[in-house]
C-alpha cells in the first residue's frame, strides 16, 4: 500500500483546481493589469479568487484580500508592514510556537532594535490568555500568533488572545496557514486583523497565497514596483496559480462541515489505535487541536541505548520504505538533525525534541489506511528498538 499522510507539508491539486488552472494558462494568460480583452479576461479570473478567498474567511470586503507567493510571503508581509511603518523600533509579540515564516522576520526585527516578547506555552503547546494581558506594553504595535500549530496540532484561543489585543488597540495577525480551509473562520466576528493562508495547504497550486487585511488597517509593502494589489504587493500576479486558490477555497467552504467530522474521526481513531503501544506519546492538545492532526514523540520506558539513536527522521525513512509518508515535526525542519524548537518551547528535552513525528490527514485518507499505518508504526518500533520484540 501506498499511504500519504502528510497533508500539513502540502496537499495533492485537486482536479477542479488542475483543469482551471490549465484552463487559465491556456485562455486567460493576459495581464490582469491591461486594459484591452486579453488583460480584462485575466483580471476577472483575479477577481473571482479574491471572492472566492474572501467568502472563505466571510470577509465582507473582497479587496481585503492581497494575494501573495504563499503563507511565508503572507506572514511577511504582516510582520514587516506594520513595523516598517514606525521610524523608531517599538513592541511586537509573537508565541514560542510560531512558524519560521513568523519567527525569522521577527528575529530580523529584533536585530534592528525591536522589542520582542515571547510567549511561552503548556506542555500541550497553547498560550494562555493571562500571559498576553501581561505581556502588553505602551509601545506594543503588533501581535501575531499562530492559528494552528503544523508540528503538533494545537490550536490556539484565537478570539480571546484577539479581544486582548483589540481591548488594548493592538494589531492582532494569526498565521492560519494550517487552519483555514480546515476550521471554519469568520473573520467579521472574530477580532482578526491581517491572516496569512497558503493555497498549496488547501489542495491548490504551490505558489500562491494571501493575506486577508482588515479595512481599515495600514499596511506598507515588501515590493515596490507597479503598485499592483492595492498598492500592497507590487508585481504581475501569478493568475492561474491564483485562480487554482480561488477554487480550493470555495471548494473547502463547501465540503468543510462534512469533511471536518470524518477527519476527526480519523484523526481519533489513529490515537486510539496507538493508545496500547507505550512507545509513542501523543504530543500536543488533544481537545484544542486540528481535525487532522496527529503527532506523537518516540518514547522508551525502558529507556535503552537503542532508542537514544531512533530520531523522527529517522522514523520517516522507515516509514516511507513501507510506502507511507509521515513527517518529522515541521515540515520547514524536516531535513535538520536539531532539536525542534516547538518541542522545546512545550517543554521537551533537546533529545525528546529530536523524536517527534506528525501524521497529517486528508481527503483521501481512509479507515484502512489508518488501521495499516498503526500496525506498520508499530511493527517498525518493535524491529527498532529490541526490547519491544521481547516485551511483547
Amino acid at each position: 500500500m501506498q499511504i500519504y499522510l502528510d497533508y500539513s507539508a502540502t496537499t495533492p491539486p485537486r482536479s477542479e483546481v488542475v483543469g482551471l488552472v490549465n484552463h487559465v494558462l491556456k485562455q486567460e494568460w493576459g495581464n490582469p493589469s491591461s486594459l484591452h480583452q486579453w488583460g480584462q479576461r485575466s483580471a476577472m479570473a483575479l477577481e473571482t479568487a479574491r471572492v472566492q478567498v474572501a467568502s472563505l474567511l466571510n470577509a465582507a470586503d473582497p479587496e481585503s484580500i492581497v494575494f501573495t507567493s504563499g503563507g511565508t510571503e503572507a506572514d511577511n508581509m504582516a510582520i514587516l508592514g506594520i513595523a516598517r511603518q514606525y521610524n523608531i523600533p517599538q513592541h511586537l509579540i509573537i508565541s514560542t510556537v510560531e512558524h519560521p515564516g513568523i519567527s525569522e522576520p521577527v528575529r530580523y526585527l529584533e536585530k534592528q532594535g525591536w522589542e520582542v516578547t515571547r510567549l511561552p506555552v503548556n506542555h500541550g503547546g497553547r498560550v494562555d490568555p493571562l500571559d498576553l494581558k501581561a505581556a502588553i506594553q505602551s509601545n506594543t504595535v503588533l501581535i501575531s500568533i499562530i492559528y494552528g500549530q503544523s508540528e503538533v496540532g494545537t490550536v490556539q484561543p484565537i478570539e480571546a488572545l484577539g479581544r486582548i489585543a483589540q481591548d488594548h488597540g493592538i494589531l492582532f495577525h494569526t498565521d492560519a496557514v494550517q487552519a483555514a480551509g480546515r476550521v471554519p473562520i469568520d473573520v467579521r466576528r472574530l477580532p482578526i486583523d491581517l491572516l496569512s493562508l497558503s493555497s498549496h495547504k488547501i489542495y491548490g497550486v504551490q505558489g500562491a497565497g494571501a493575506l486577508y487585511v482588515r479595512p481599515g488597517v495600514k499596511i506598507g509593502p515588501l515590493l515596490l514596483g507597479g503598485g499592483q494589489e492595492g498598492k500592497k504587493r507590487s508585481g504581475t500576479q501569478a493568475v492561474a496559480v491564483i485562480a487554482g486558490l480561488g477554487m480550493a477555497a470555495e471548494l473547502a467552504a463547501t465540503e468543510m462541515s462534512r469533511e471536518n467530522p470524518r477527519l476527526i474521526a480519523l484523526r481519533d481513531r489513529l490515537f486510539d489505535l496507538m493508545a496500547d503501544c507505550p512507545y509513542v506519546v501523543p504530543t500536543g492538545d488533544r481537545l484544542y487541536r486540528l481535525p487532522h492532526h496527529v503527532s506523537f514523540l518516540i518514547n522508551d520506558p525502558y529507556h535503552t541505548v537503542e532508542t537514544e539513536k531512533i530520531t523522527g527522521k529517522m522514523m520517516v525513512r522507515q516509514m516511507n520504505l513501507a510506502g507511507i509518508a509521515i513527517s518529522a515535526g515541521s515540515a520547514c525542519h524536516s531535513g535538520k538533525l536539531s532539536p525542534s524548537p516547538v518541542l522545546s518551547a512545550m517543554g521537551y528535552s533537546e533529545t525528546e525534541g529530536l523524536k517527534g513525528i506528525r501524521l497529517t490527514l486528508g481527503r483521501e485518507t481512509t479507515v484502512e489506511d489508518i488501521d495499516w499505518t498503526a500496525m506498520v508504526l508499530k511493527q517498525v518500533l518493535t524491529r527498532l528498538i529490541p526490547k519491544l520484540a521481547i516485551a511483547s
